[in-house]
């Protein structure tokens, strides 16, 4: 799914105004994780807390009515790369580390762990995992007939 410029920056927007509602001169961290929930049938992205409250939300015009069949496949790119691109807003949220952004249905259930922010883990995007599996099992293979 292409999406244009104003669809990545209104995200990023909303990432943003999530993040201000943990403000940095807070001295106890809350324990959280970002739950991202996209519907389908209006376009909105909203954004919760663990205790499911509302921190932002916004309209997404493009994704208004779209009953595409991988719709929450190609939003879980969509949103990984902008969460990615701004790691300065998304690593920095005022949250006990370490904490998830997770895209989730209407009814709240995880549909997508979509990043992992904490000082020393790194969670591996399923995209550059691919062939993996392949290439371990031509090593091994190699590596019996030495």
């Amino acid at each position: 799914m292409k999406v244009a410029e104003q669809t990545l920056q209104k995200i990023e927007r909303a990432l943003r105004k999530a993040a201000a509602k943990f403000p940095a001169n807070e001295e106890t961290l809350p324990l959280t994780d970002i739950y991202l929930q996209v519907r389908q049938d209006s376009g909105e992205l909203l954004i919760f807390n663990d205790d499911e409250q509302e921190l932002t939300r916004c309209v997404v015009e493009e994704w208004i009515g779209n009953t595409g069949e991988h719709f929450y496949e190609d939003v879980q790119d969509i949103l990984h790369q902008v969460i990615a691109s701004c790691k300065e807003v998304t690593e920095n949220f005022n949250l006990l580390k370490p904490y998830s952004f997770v895209l989730t249905g209407e009814d709240h259930e995880t549909i997508a762990d979509l990043y992992l922010v904490d000082d020393e883990t790194i969670l591996i995007n399923g995209e550059l995992m691919k062939g993996l599996d392949e290439d371990l099992e031509r090593f091994w293979e190699e590596l019996v007939r030495k």
